[in-house]
């Protein structure tokens, strides 16, 4: 009997190794995925323009996760407008040469990058300083709904620039738009 409890004190011994490192190795692996999630999905900017690409699933527990990713450039967008205007390069988008492109849809993993150039404006009240977006997979934006939303954010007597609709060949459907921060452009009064 004590050669029986031996044999099986130890396998219960080697069954709870082999856990451990398999555990260990599945954690490991899990942040391995999450550090290369955030390097694909960077968004780098210049004095020229942002431009990143999300990689990863278009849905998760029913979020449109890869539509999110335009926020995020969004919000770069707006911080390098102003880091720009504070340096004293005066700058605004250029809505016509936005790029996007989307892959995967429909797959559950989705590919989507975009390039968001600055034209250079001479003077400072040419420039712009505030970015945001309204889209949409496979629906009409609602761009009625998002101006209203930011009509408190304008200095008075000034409007949004609205981009034209963007759309990529599946179906991804955005207009961009911009305009003079309250507190930045202050000076900007009409």
């Amino acid at each position: 009997m004590s050669f029986i409890k031996s044999i099986h004190l130890m396998l219960i011994y080697i069954a709870a190794i082999l856990l451990t490192v398999s555990l260990t190795s599945c954690k490991k692996q899990k942040e391995e995925t999450l550090i290369n999630s955030t390097e694909q999905n960077q968004i780098t900017c210049t004095k020229k323009q942002c431009q990143g690409t999300y990689v990863g699933k278009e849905f998760i527990k029913g979020e449109d996760i890869a539509h999110q990713f335009s926020n995020q450039m969004s919000a770069a967008v707006g911080d390098q407008l102003k880091a720009l205007y504070t340096s004293g390069n005066y700058a605004k988008v250029d809505f016509t040469k936005i790029k996007m492109t989307t892959e995967g849809m429909g797959s559950g993993n989705v590919t989507y990058s975009l390039s968001i150039p600055f034209i250079t404006v001479k003077a400072k009240c040419e420039a712009y300083t505030s970015f945001d977006h309204v889209g949409g997979w496979n629906h009409t934006p609602a761009l009625s709904q998002r101006k209203a939303q930011l009509k408190n954010v304008l200095l008075p007597n000034h409007q949004l620039d609205i981009s034209t609709l963007k759309s990529t060949a599946e179906g991804l459907q955005e207009y961009w738009i911009q305009w003079k921060n309250k507190n930045i452009q202050a000076a900007c009064e009409e």
